[in-house]
């Protein structure tokens, strides 16, 4: 975006341009060299004739890439210098010495991010945000099977953009639905989220365990994800209860049925990441949500980043401590926040030293206008630079795309694959 704004000032007018430069300097996601950039030009500081677009675009190029680090070596045949790269000592050396979001663009000029324009001005999304509308023969029969058995799924309460997709199936992934535990309302109030929130939500329902598994059961379902609602009103959090569902799920199907849980953080208890531990699960997800500079503006005052990477590496810990080294966990990011490509790389970099197996990363769209707003629109091409990063970082799976949410085919075949084997 940065980039774009640079280039079209070349053409602007100075009272254009000066409007121009003060929007973009006030910008939270601007680089700090693009706002010492931009002040010093609407200062008046620059040198005569000076023009800051040249300067911006030389700010936002990409650095050398850092992923390999050199040293010379001498021969003992020819005594001539040559370069060898110097080989990570341990796993997190290797994630520091590995690629950065810069190395994978081809060009300065390569677009990271479009203008999300304030709620106030009617302008048009990107068309890469439009989404066919859902159809065919999987998701009517999954709609009408969900109606009959009376179970909520997140994919319709969050109106998810990829309810046609996950549910319809076809070449690469089952079928997947997300079935919401704890009730609707939250008793956090993150930023982004259009949860229900109260302090006193309604008590649990203590049938829903047993509804849910007899109703999921006889769907006849190959994968399925739990998700539910934070409830810090309760003891355990709601750990009891949703442990009891995964427990009742693969005893009603012999354990076949595999299951994916989106747990709250359980304020970094580990007892209750133990609980849902030992339920028997195949997949322990949790969302850090955005980078670590982000946590307090986008997530409430409970949540935060050292909890959650707490929670996540405890759960790979508890589930190798019993044997069971085939349990993967997943997180998942959300961009146009007001974060930088090196901050999501940083993020990944902190998830992969915390065992995490499985990312996903997807466009923050702001539900309604009491949210938080958007700050940018990212591009798919910036999107598929990272889920390339994901890979050569060593995560099993990554999934990344503005339309991606955490759940996105969660029936991935390569993971279910991967979890049978």
């Amino acid at each position: 975006m940065f980039e774009e704004l640079a280039l079209a000032s070349l053409k602007a007018t100075s009272s254009q341009l000066n409007t121009m430069l003060t929007t973009l300097g006030r910008r939270r996601s601007a680089a700090p060299a693009i706002r010492r950039i931009v002040g010093r030009y609407l200062d008046g500081n620059d040198a005569e004739g000076a023009h800051p677009a040249a300067s911006m675009v030389e700010a936002m190029a990409p650095k050398p890439s850092t992923y390999y680090s050199t040293k010379p070596r001498t021969s003992s045949s020819t005594a001539t210098t040559a370069t060898t790269t110097t080989i990570a000592t341990s796993f997190s050396q290797k994630l520091d010495a590995g690629p950065t979001f810069s190395d994978f663009l081809p060009s300065p000029t390569t677009p990271y991010a479009v203008y999300a324009p304030p709620p106030k001005e009617r302008t048009r999304k990107p068309d890469w945000l439009k989404r066919q509308m859902p159809g065919g023969e999987n998701y009517t029969r999954i709609k009408s099977k969900l109606r009959e058995l009376n179970l909520s799924t997140v994919c319709e309460e969050a109106r998810c953009p990829n309810i046609g997709e996950c549910w319809g199936g076809g070449e690469g992934h089952t079928a997947t639905a997300t079935i919401m535990l704890m009730g609707d309302t939250c008793t956090r109030g993150c930023r982004f989220c259009a949860v229900k929130t109260s302090n006193a939500p309604p008590p649990l329902d203590p049938n829903e365990p047993e509804n849910t598994a007899n109703a999921i059961a006889e769907w006849g379902i190959e994968y399925v994800v739990l998700t539910s609602v934070d409830r810090d009103d309760i003891e355990d959090f709601g750990a009891g209860h949703i442990a009891k569902t995964i427990g009742l799920l693969k005893n009603r199907t012999n354990g076949t049925l595999l299951v994916e849980a989106l747990v709250p953080d359980f304020q970094g208890r580990k007892d209750c990441v133990q609980e849902v531990v030992d339920a028997g699960l195949d997949v322990f997800a949790h969302n850090i949500e955005t980078v670590e500079r982000l946590q307090g503006a986008v997530r409430d005052r409970r949540a935060n980043w050292t909890q959650s990477m707490k929670v996540l590496r405890m759960a790979k810990e508890i589930a190798k401590e019993r044997g069971r080294d085939k349990l993967l966990t997943k997180s998942s990011i959300m961009l146009g926040c007001g974060e930088t490509p090196d901050e999501v790389v940083a993020t990944m970099k902190a998830l992969r030293q915390n065992g995490v197996d499985v990312v996903t990363l997807g466009q923050y769209m702001r539900p309604t206008k009491r949210h938080m707003k958007v700050d940018a629109y990212i591009t798919p091409e910036a999107f598929a630079r990272y889920e390339e990063v994901a890979r050569e970082m060593g995560f099993l799976y990554a999934a990344a795309g503005p339309n991606v949410r955490s759940s996105y085919r969660a029936g991935e075949l390569f993971l279910k694959n991967h979890i049978n084997s």
